[in-house]
């Protein structure tokens, strides 16, 4: 990293979930610098942090309708408009996780994966989290199989309905832009 340096990673809280580190940095003109952030995995050294794919975030189409949640959540204590996304599990594929986190948390099938991208960071200011877009199409009927601590509700919508979401609900960022590259077409099937 030209002008940056690590020089140690402290632990600070060792969550159920998330761990809290400080990073010890020498900034571009030589001054130290404390960075916090957390992360869902245990980090020891620098090669460690970023160096693992969390999981998919699904881009879910059936037709000309594009999938979204409408899900509370905690961080912000409202409903906001997101996309299926989830953690993959020990041993599973990228494929799987898609299967599975569709069925969680909306009760749909994958029927073909179109493309997969390369992993991208979740929120880089505050963790090394990154996950994979995943474009895909699904089908079949909407149920509920999330967990006791999950209220999501999952419906598709059409350009128009989305149009109308995106200038009145709010979304998280890049479900918002998911569904703003919808509504222009980005998605469209061209087979």
């Amino acid at each position: 990293m030209e002008g940056f340096k690590l020089n140690s990673i402290t632990k600070i809280k060792d969550g159920k979930y998330l761990k809290n580190y400080e990073l010890n940095y020498t900034n571009k003109v030589g001054e130290p610098k404390i960075y916090e952030m957390v992360s869902y995995r245990n980090i020891s050294e620098p090669s460690d942090i970023g160096s693992r794919v969390g999981g998919a975030v699904v881009v879910a189409l059936n037709g000309d309708r594009i999938l979204l949640l409408h899900e509370f959540r905690m961080a912000v204590n409202s409903f906001v408009y997101n996309m299926v996304a989830g953690f993959k599990e020990p041993g599973e594929t990228m494929e799987d996780c898609v299967r599975r986190e569709l069925y969680e948390e909306s009760g749909l099938k994958l029927v073909r994966i179109r493309e997969i991208l390369r992993p991208a960071f979740a929120a880089v200011a505050l963790s090394d989290v990154s996950n994979q877009l995943v474009i895909a199409d699904v089908e079949g009927e909407i149920s509920d199989h999330t967990e006791n601590d999950e209220l999501i509700r999952a419906a598709f919508f059409s350009k128009e309905e989305v149009r109308k979401l995106i200038e009145e609900e709010p979304f998280t960022s890049r479900a918002q832009f998911v569904a703003y590259a919808f509504c222009h077409g980005f998605f469209d099937d061209k087979e």
